[in-house]
């Protein structure tokens, strides 16, 4: 049995750290630096260099998990605990000056369930962060997904595919008829800040497609951990690595289910 207490106060302190160095560098970046993995995936050697520092001590951590990054450093596991690294979750933010980035870690267990999740937004210094069986906290405080019974009253939170846009049509429709519900909507540009600001109540619904397991492992655990619902759009357990997640209160979940299936769902 792993001290997972133990190791996400280390992990909370490392998140930190390189959040310094993450700020430092957004002060002066120079955009002619960015490298583009794939249409609209960009990368800049910020990102490496975190993921870097990031695997190194993760490594020294807990030696016996494997990685699954971002950028593709270190190797992962099999039947094994694995680190999910997002060193810098809202790159495209980062080069383009928009102040909304984070530092988003993870560890899964061998049933590829997040045990330990930790978010830290570099910009506000805020460190979100959960444990299994521990609850959930920002900055030390206690956090909890918010209690809006009624999608009207709602804050949503998303955002957009930037190569696979196979299933935009539908995803549009859902949208449009989102927005003609909800109380507000938001798109901040990094997932692991959307499911952090979800599990501390400051957004009632969050879903998104065509996401990486980095994105969102650390955030699902603190939504969890937060008294939250994470799921796919079918509702199941598949919301690490089949690239579909809604989060939300207990309430909300069952209400947004039902408009995924009548309009995500429709001729798709």
């Amino acid at each position: 049995m792993i001290d997972l207490r133990s190791i996400c106060e280390r992990v909370i302190s490392l998140s930190k750290e390189v959040g310094g160095f993450i700020s430092t560098e957004f002060q002066n970046f120079d955009r002619s630096t960015v490298e583009e993995k794939e249409r609209n995936s960009l990368v800049s050697y910020v990102d490496k260099e975190v993921e870097r520092i990031l695997v190194d001590a993760l490594t020294k951590i807990y030696p016996d998990a494997g990685f699954i990054a971002e950028e593709g450093t270190g190797e992962p596991k099999e039947n094994g605990y694995n680190w999910l690294v997002d060193p810098l979750d809202g790159t495209t933010n980062f080069i383009h000056g928009i102040p909304v980035f984070a530092v988003s870690i993870a560890l899964i267990d061998k049933n590829q369930v997040p045990v330990i999740g930790v978010v830290y937004e570099v910009n506000l210094k805020e460190c979100f962060y959960a444990y299994q069986g521990g609850g959930a906290f920002l900055d030390g405080k206690p956090i909890s997904v918010s209690d809006t019974l009624e999608i009207g009253n709602s804050v949503f939170a998303t955002g957009f595919p930037y190569f696979d846009h196979s299933q935009m049509p539908q995803y549009l429709r859902l949208l449009s008829v989102m927005m003609r519900k909800i109380r507000g909507f938001r798109r901040m540009g990094s997932a692991a800040v959307d499911l952090a600001y979800t599990a501390a109540g400051r957004f009632d619904i969050y879903l998104e497609h065509q996401l990486s397991p980095w994105d969102v492992a650390a955030g699902a655990c603190i939504v969890k951990e937060a008294g939250g619902t994470v799921c796919d759009f079918e509702g199941g357990e598949d919301y690490i690595f089949g690239k579909q997640i809604l989060a939300s209160n207990k309430s909300l979940n069952p209400k947004v289910l039902k408009i995924l299936r009548k309009h995500f769902w429709l001729n798709s």
